[in-house]
């Protein structure tokens, strides 16, 4: 196949008016009529499996049964209780894969009732309204904890302890705070700045002080650390992405995709940010949806998103793959990554990938001997990411497939050191489950304080 077309990567693909379109709100809110009627389909199970379902395990018959009474400051708190992320969970959340699908609605009519958006209505209702503070700190303790990462994970320990009268201090690498809720997630699950007006109101329970632009990357920093605080908590996620490993890999136009939807994330002006005509995304989780979708978005023309399994083994949902479908992706299955080719009018630049065919034999993949070339202006990698951090092994930390080892309350096999979010090993990888783990390990952290 000729690649000699010369490389098409541009900006300004769209006029001003498509941009604002297409990244507006994905799923706009509810109104108040529309959620009325919908709260009322809930059923109030008694011993609700929506709830049991929720990593965070927000009491949701008891929410939605405010809402339907008109009580959403009762709402509100009832589901920020449980997860002080609860308006992000309820942009971002899978609720097609925890709650709302074992909702009793969803077995009987197949149509479960609107978790995360009932979930979304009642927190933005707080947000928007004239007294958004909910909680007051306890008595102050007298201990101080540091909080290493201000992603779902570390936001999440930080609010609890100091609503248990902690002092917090959190260390973060990049100058907001968010995590991959400010970062990592597609423009169009959270415009309006959400992000950041959650993080504001996270932090206006006071006792909690952020220091940007810090990174663990020594074992003396960590060692300071568990000398100047009382605990120390780690919810770092994972800054390393993994790559192909393929010739051309280095060719320009090949990106890691969490960087392309960081850059877009923080652009101020979408027109300005330079897009390829044709686009391979490879990978098959929610990153590479988002950075599929917004290819399209911005102007590409075409898209690709090719993963080396079946459809049933992606890590993205099946309503995240409708998504990108319904967005004009088109998905290809059983083909991994042989190289990226040059293009051959500027053979600095990225011409294509060539991938090769496999099919599953005895449960091992196996390649058929067939190839396939995709031309590509662009190609942004999403195939996982990972922690890397050697200073944890240095620092003697038990670690399960790099990530870090803990109990069930998120204790690490270092005393003093909790750990929880993506960083810690055995997880979902999901936001819901990083607050879970805030909150567990907060409480540990709280008891460990408390009889210290």
């Amino acid at each position: 196949m000729s690649l000699s077309l010369a490389p098409d990567i541009r900006s300004g693909r769209l006029d001003a008016a498509d941009y604002a379109r297409h990244f507006a709100d994905a799923t706009p809110r509810l109104t108040a009529a529309q959620a009325v009627l919908e709260a009322e389909r809930c059923l109030y199970c008694f011993d609700a499996p929506c709830s049991n379902a929720c990593p965070t395990r927000i009491d949701v018959p008891s929410f939605i049964r405010r809402i339907a009474d008109g009580n959403l400051r009762g709402s509100a708190s009832a589901i920020l209780q449980a997860n002080p992320l609860g308006g992000m969970c309820a942009r971002v959340c899978p609720t097609e894969n925890l709650c709302e699908a074992v909702c009793v609605r969803h077995t009987q009519e197949d149509r479960p009732v609107a978790i995360g958006r009932l979930q979304r209505f009642a927190v933005d209702a707080l947000m928007d309204s004239a007294r958004p503070q909910l909680f007051h700190r306890a008595r102050a303790s007298g201990k101080k904890v540091a909080v290493v990462g201000a992603g779902p994970a570390g936001l999440a320990c930080a609010h609890t302890l100091a609503k248990l009268g902690h002092e917090v201090v959190i260390f973060d690498a990049k100058p907001k705070a968010g995590g991959l809720n400010e970062y990592g997630l597609a423009s169009y699950k959270t415009p309006n700045n959400f992000a950041q007006r959650e993080v504001q109101w996270l932090l206006a329970i006071g006792g909690i002080e952020m220091r940007h632009s810090w990174k663990l990357d020594s074992v003396a920093q960590l060692n300071a650390l568990r000398r100047d605080f009382d605990a120390l908590f780690l919810g770092m996620g994972l800054p390393n992405t993994h790559q192909l490993g393929i010739p051309g890999e280095a060719l320009f136009g090949v990106q890691d995709a969490v960087d392309f939807i960081a850059l877009l994330r923080q652009a101020e002006d979408l027109s300005m940010l330079p897009i390829g005509r044709q686009m391979v995304v490879i990978g098959g989780g929610m990153t590479a949806v988002d950075a599929a979708v917004q290819s399209k978005l911005l102007g590409a023309q075409e898209v690709h998103m090719v993963y080396r399994r079946g459809p049933e083994a992606m890590s993205a949902s099946k309503a995240e793959q409708e998504w990108a479908q319904t967005n004009g992706v088109m998905i290809q299955h059983w083909l991994t990554p042989l190289e990226v080719m040059p293009n051959s009018f500027d053979p600095q630049y990225a011409g294509g990938v060539r991938f090769a065919r496999q099919k599953m034999v005895n449960g091992k993949l196996q390649a058929t001997g067939e190839t396939l070339v995709l031309e590509a202006d662009m190609v942004l990698k999403a195939i996982g990411q990972t922690l890397g951090n050697p200073l944890l092994a240095q620092a003697d930390f038990e670690l399960q497939m790099g990530r870090i080892a803990t109990d069930a309350h998120g204790l690490t096999s270092q005393p003093g050191v909790w750990a929880g979010g993506d960083c810690r090993a055995g997880g979902l990888d999901l936001t819901v489950e990083a607050v879970a783990h805030g909150n567990a390990s907060a409480q540990a952290i709280h008891q460990h304080l408390m009889n210290s």
